[in-house]
């Protein structure tokens, strides 16, 4: 089914589905979900679908979300709607698009909508909205996750693959678990804020929510980057996942540190995550989360409540009542803190990020419950800053510490209620938490979202070239286990990997001695994808590998199924005129295979 990012992607490239037919399928979806709570404003589709008609066929290959639907949170500046940060008195028309959305729209994407959230992003619960509460698609009666709400029940409904959310207490990773879908709070910095409705301006982050790990990292990897229209950007580069580490040590917290306010089930699903975790090789090693509450503690009951009250002050002293009461009564307490009381909670942060760095020493990452229970809506409305405050136990500290996160669907609990985890690590490991999270993921063998879509088989990494190294892609005779493939480990090449071409040519099997095959490009669509390894080799080895190619075979450019283009072997197209077409094998270990069982 194509409902992950990459399967869209791919099913674009190949022509198997265009960007106004997935586009058509999410409004679509929109119409029969009926939940006028989830989108606060929507593109209009026939605008929508002009923009998917636009993308040029040929610059699918190299826009990683080329016709992807996305869904933006409504604190996000995108050009053509309104911003309201769940406030119509606050709205305004952005001139631009916030640079995380511009940059979505030049890798492909399509914006389609903006979406509900806990007005001014105040709020870990969904239903502090004048715009109404999103029915949470996984069980009615629970809230549905905020500040995110409408980004996290968007891509849980399967209306978009995508959406954005934004993130300083934790509300890009609490609606991801009880939406049972993937939340990626990136380092701060990692992703511009640059027209971002601010909450807490030090602590915001742009978060992404998505239907597994792999499709968080496209979206992740389109928006990173530093930018001069956000001062609190950093030039933070963004590394490859990389496979599982052997020996990946991961912190647990010390014997009866945890709170789960008498929820036993939750309880038990994550003692039974950390068994999954040590079955797939980890070593839990315990920490002191005692610090790390204190941290928690901070950020609502010291001065980072000031920060919200900065963005509401002028509202609240001319229009007070468009102000949710709730909302209202949280960001007024920032009025009355001092500068003294900043300063004291300044230092006193500094001493505990001490801490907590020394709590990384031999640790790579922690691993934590996302939230420590649920809560139905009656329940949250009955008791609004109680409850909203529990579920935010294991969130709270992570922007103040400077930590990047991930959340994981871990279970779904006998009652039906979706139970997540949380993977943490020092700014700058973004790549690490994906590289073990996708793992423990898929290894769940969880349904994505709430309608029961299958996990696709977890794809090769791709790994990369050294700087003073060329990748050479080979699909005959020097491919692993071949009659020629000592040339290539002669000349020092190592593999990079094994994976196919895009649909667009044709393989045959010529008259030579050894028996080779040669590829030919054809017209786009009228081939078949190609097997093929991918090897690197230094530039000097490089230039004797092609020296010694003897024709009709010769090196050109091959288009990879992903978009990438390497260097590989093609035959002359005049020396395939009387050979045999095998590109119905797949590939050449196929063909050879099966020539030697006849």
């Amino acid at each position: 089914m194509t409902e992950t990012i990459a399967a869209i992607v791919a099913a674009h490239r190949s022509g198997t589905l265009s960007p106004a037919e997935t586009l058509a399928r999410s409004y679509q979806r929109i119409r029969d979900c009926n939940d006028s709570a989830i989108f606060i404003s929507l593109c209009d589709e026939k605008d929508a679908l002009k923009e998917a008609q636009a993308l040029r066929a040929k610059d699918a290959e190299e826009l990683p979300l080329f016709g992807v639907p996305v869904a933006v949170k409504d604190n996000i500046d995108a050009k053509g709607m309104p911003t309201t940060a769940a406030c119509p008195a606050f709205s305004y028309c952005p001139s631009h698009d916030a640079t995380s959305v511009a940059k979505l729209r030049a890798a492909g994407a399509i914006i389609i909508g903006k979406t509900n959230l806990d007005q001014f992003a105040t709020g870990l619960v969904g239903v502090r909205s004048p715009y109404g509460i999103p029915n949470n698609p996984i069980r009615a009666d629970l809230i549905p996750g905020g500040s995110s709400s409408g980004s996290a029940i968007a891509v849980a409904a399967g209306l978009v693959p995508l959406a954005l959310g934004t993130d300083t207490a934790g509300s890009g990773r609490v609606p991801a678990m009880l939406n049972n879908i993937v939340g990626l709070k990136p380092s701060l910095g990692l992703i511009s804020t640059a027209g971002v409705v601010p909450a807490c301006r030090t602590l915001d982050c742009v978060s992404v929510f998505s239907l597994n790990v792999d499709d968080a990292m496209i979206a992740l990897r389109a928006m990173a980057g530093p930018d001069g229209a956000d001062p609190f950007s950093r030039n933070r580069p963004l590394a490859e996942m990389t496979a599982f580490p052997s020996a990946l040590r991961l912190g647990i917290p010390r014997n009866g540190q945890l709170i789960f306010f008498g929820d036993r089930a939750s309880e038990k699903a994550f003692g039974e995550a950390l068994t999954r975790w040590t079955g797939l090789g980890a070593t839990l090693v315990e920490f002191d989360l005692e610090p790390f509450y204190e941290t928690a503690r901070l950020l609502y009951e010291g001065p980072w409540v000031a920060e919200r009250y900065l963005v509401i002050r002028d509202l609240l002293a001319s229009s007070p009542d468009s102000i949710h009461p709730v909302t209202r009564e949280i960001m007024a307490a920032g009025a009355r803190l001092t500068a003294a009381d900043t300063f004291a909670a300044l230092y006193r942060l500094q001493a505990l990020r001490r801490v907590a760095e020394r709590a990384f020493n031999n640790i790579d990452a922690l691993v934590l419950p996302t939230a420590p229970t649920v809560y139905s809506t009656a329940q949250v409305l009955a008791n609004p800053i109680e409850l909203n405050s529990r579920l935010g136990t294991y969130t709270n500290f992570v922007n103040l510490l400077d930590l990047c996160g991930l959340a994981l669907p871990a279970a779904i609990r006998p009652d039906g209620i979706p139970f997540g985890i949380t993977l943490l690590a020092p700014a700058g490991h973004d790549a690490l938490l994906a590289s073990i999270g996708r793992v423990f993921h898929a290894d769940t063998q969880l349904k994505m979202g709430a309608k029961g879509v299958r996990q696709p088989p977890l794809a090769a990494l791709r790994v990369s070239a050294n700087a003073d190294e060329i990748p050479i892609a080979v699909v005959g005779a020097h491919l692993s286990g071949m009659v020629l493939n000592f040339e290539l480990k002669s000349l020092g090449g190592r593999l990079l990997e094994q994976t196919v071409t895009a649909p667009d040519y044709r393989l045959y099997a010529l008259d030579t001695t050894p028996p080779k095959p040669g590829m030919l490009r054809v017209e786009a669509g009228k081939g078949s994808p190609i097997e093929l390894e991918v090897w690197v080799l230094s530039a000097s080895a490089f230039g004797k590998f092609v020296a010694a190619i003897p024709p009709p075979l010769s090196i050109g450019t091959i288009r990879l199924a992903d978009g990438r283009r390497v260097k590989g072997f093609l035959a002359e197209p005049s020396a395939l005129s009387d050979a045999r077409d095998i590109s119905a094998f797949g590939g050449w270990r196929a063909f050879v295979a099966q020539a030697a069982a006849e």
